[in-house]
């Protein structure tokens, strides 16, 4: 199992110490670019691939990423059906 599948099913653990980092990476990983709103986007981000995208905010102060984040990023990646 490659780092890719590892990451994957890491977060489809949904463990409540995951951190920005790897949330970012897991998005890169399933091909996604990692992009900001201009200079008053704060601690959002976008993520996109193609004409799909999902802005999320940086964890702060902390890197451990929220519960509620986790699963609306379950819910959507699930959604288009890339966790496999």
């Amino acid at each position: 199992m490659g780092t890719r599948e590892k990451l994957v099913e890491r977060f489809k653990k949904q463990p409540k110490d995951f951190t920005w980092d790897e949330l970012v990476r897991l998005f890169s990983a399933l091909g996604f670019e990692l992009g900001n709103k201009g200079k008053t986007s704060g601690s959002r981000v976008i993520f996109t691939k193609g004409d799909n995208s999902y802005i999320a905010h940086k964890s702060h102060p902390g890197s451990i990423v929220k519960g509620y984040v986790m699963k609306q990023v379950l819910e959507y990646l699930s959604k288009l059906d890339l966790l496999k």
